[in-house]
């Protein structure tokens, strides 16, 4: 998938299969509610997402047989699952810390799926992030300093609520970037001490 749109939907459909095998229904609900917080979600473009991973191998088709006994249609429903070459896509999708990764419609799907990215591409992401909003900030700024005389009370009052909005996640990024300098620093301590006992564990 070429497009930035497209290579957030492939991260989007790979991270949530590699939680679970979902039928389709499933999994539009909770790309809906996934990219939905950070963007309109177009089920249109769902369908041709998983056409194109399963024509690359990065996922494939099982049938979920309906259980006996109950009213569900007799048809057998179509499950998705990562395969082996959509789980090494995955990986290397999670690696990418680049700008894609700051924008705001990148941002949040790889907000997302942080439990599984290594802590060096999180900060990486985080920095980048807060880099973008900070070059945003001063922009906004500079338009508010040269339109607020010219301005009505109402388009002054949205500007500065995105002012806000802006500011409010610069701080929460801060929070966040100052986290993960404090993980990393708790777990050089652990790591210098298994390395010393590694070294008294070996014959002199």
């Amino acid at each position: 998938m070429s497009s930035r749109k497209g290579g957030v939907l492939e991260l989007a459909v790979l991270g949530l299969l590699h939680e679970s095998p979902m039928h389709g229904y499933e999994l539009r609900k909770r790309l809906n509610t996934l990219l939905g917080m950070f963007r309109a979600f177009s089920y249109g473009t769902l369908y041709p997402c998983l056409k194109q991973l399963l024509a690359q191998g990065l996922i494939m088709e099982d049938q979920e047989e309906p259980t006996p006994g109950t009213l569900a249609s007799k048809r057998a429903k179509i499950v998705y699952k990562l395969t082996a070459e959509g789980k090494e896509q995955l990986q290397r999708l999670l690696t990418e810390a680049g700008p894609a990764a700051w924008e705001d419609e990148g941002f949040g799907v790889r907000f997302a799926f942080f439990a599984q990215t290594q802590a060096d591409v999180r900060l990486r992401i985080l920095e980048g992030r807060r880099s973008r909003l900070e070059e945003r900030l001063e922009t906004v700024r500079t338009a508010l300093t040269r339109t607020r005389e010219r301005v009505d009370s109402y388009t002054l009052e949205l500007q500065n609520h995105g002012l806000e909005s802006v500011e409010r996640e610069v701080r929460w990024l801060n929070e966040l970037i100052g986290r993960e300098h404090a993980q990393a620093a708790a777990q050089i301590p652990e790591q210098r001490q298994d390395d010393k006992s590694k070294n008294l564990d070996l014959p002199f």
